[in-house]
Parts: structure tokens; sequence; C-alpha cells
């Protein structure tokens, strides 16, 4: 794991202590849903820098969002949904739709769900998007931190 330097606002801090609580030991399975909130949560916030405790930030990692086609690592990520999206929103809610889905094989997880985006946009038009959402979390030490994850809408039909 990258060494790095740990700048987190109050949300930020107290998120860090949620996602240690959730790593149990060897052997068990993490809390991975909990700590899905803890991330949603973070994002919601509308400052994608509250996400940081949750990214692994190796140079080499690749994300898919709704836009663009990819991202290059997590800096990449974060500072392209800060801009494309998270600063034309007022507020934001992530909305589950209860069909997550959690595997574990060793020192990788992957959670596959639903979710419904609903955002008032500054211009004042709400927005709501039915998304499908993959994230991978890997152990570095005794943290879990999110390796990928994909975000994509389904075509209307």
């Amino acid at each position: 794991m990258n060494n790095r330097s740990w700048s987190v606002s109050a949300l930020g801090a107290l998120a860090v202590s949620a996602l240690l609580a959730a790593a149990s030991p060897k052997g068990k399975d993490p809390d991975f849903q909990a700590m899905q909130a803890e991330v949603d949560k973070a994002w919601c916030s509308l400052n994608a820098k509250n996400a940081d405790p949750y990214y692994a930030a190796d140079a080499d990692l690749t994300f898919f969002d709704i836009a663009p086609l990819k991202y290059k690592n997590w800096a990449e990520y974060r500072d392209g949904a800060q801009k494309l999206f998270l600063d034309g929103c007022k507020s934001m809610k992530f909305i589950p739709k209860g069909d997550d889905r959690v595997v574990r094989k060793g020192d990788v997880a992957w959670m596959t769900r639903t979710l419904k985006i609903a955002a008032e946009m500054k211009e004042g038009k709400p927005l709501d998007l039915d998304c499908r959402d993959t994230v991978v979390w890997v152990r570095y030490g005794d943290k879990w931190l999110i390796a990928h994850e994909h975000v994509s809408v389904p075509l209307p039909g």
C-alpha cells in the first residue's frame, strides 16, 4: 500500500473509525454493507475528498463511472466526479434497492447492488438515476479499501 497522508474532516474521521471497526479479524467477514453505507455518506456530502479513506490510491487502478468511459486511478476518479457531477448538486442521496450481494475470497471481496441516486441540482432540477454498482474491496494490511468500482446506468427500454 502506498504511504498516504490522511487529512480528513470530522466526517472523514468518523468514517475511518467505522471502517476500522467493521474490519474484523482474519477469518471473519467485515460488514461490507455497513462499510459501503459509510462510503455512500462520504459521496453524499458532495465533497469527493471525504471518500479518500475508503479508496486505494495505487496508481494503476481503474474506476468506471457513468461518465466518462474510465478513470485511471482514484485521484482522477475523485476529481472527475467532483467536477462533472458533485459540484452541480445541492443535495444527494443514495437509496439502495436491498439487493446487495457480497462475495469474499481471502483478501478480496466484491459487492454488487442496485440503487437510486436522487439529487437536487443547483439549477433547481431533480435528478433520479437507477444505477448498478460493483465495488471490489481489497485488504491492505488491517484495512479494506476499494480497489475498483463500476457504476453504470441501464439504457432506457
